[in-house]
């Protein structure tokens, strides 16, 4: 059930995207489409107990509505520490980006996860935040530190770095 609805989840946030690109007009922001690859550093931490920690790669595509606002989504996966083997992330998030300069941005992210550890899934609200510095006219590199999962027992994060090339 939790697959189908971050499936549901991540297909609208598509659909937005592509409605909104092609609601385009003379006046209007253009929508910029991205995509970013990256090596994700990422922690399982259980309350009481040795953490476990790998390195995994996170795949991230998303839409930047305008210089403030877009919508992103995340797949990663690989990395195991003893028992702990990442099988899958996904999630999908808003995206809300602080333009300090014209080649650098804060940005924060806040949504839903669904994360995979030997099997055993779990679903959370996630939120993280981050900086990105263009080196091109279309490609970036940046860096985000996300809170995937916050269950009662354990928490799961990641930091990231990588780069973006935008559309």
């Amino acid at each position: 059930m939790k697959t189908i609805t971050l499936s549901a989840v991540s297909t609208v946030l598509l659909l937005v995207g592509a409605s909104a690109h092609a609601q385009g007009g003379p006046l209007s922001y253009q929508p910029s489409p991205y995509l970013g690859g990256d090596a994700m550093f990422w922690e399982l931490d259980p309350d009481g107990g040795s953490s476990f920690d790998s390195t995994g790669l996170r795949l991230r595509g998303g839409v930047a509505f305008n210089d403030y606002f877009g919508l992103e989504a995340h797949l990663g996966t690989g990395g195991s520490d003893g028992p702990a083997e990442l099988d899958y992330l996904a999630g999908a998030y808003a995206k809300g980006t602080l333009p300090i300069a014209p080649e650098f941005r804060l940005y924060g992210l806040a949504g839903f996860s669904e994360v995979d550890f030997n099997a055993d899934d779990e679903s959370d609200f996630s939120y993280g935040a981050g900086a990105e510095l263009d080196v091109a006219p279309n490609l970036a590199v940046g860096a985000d530190y996300m809170r995937y999962l916050d269950q009662s027992n354990y928490t799961f994060d990641a930091a990231s770095v990588g780069v973006t090339f935008r559309f």
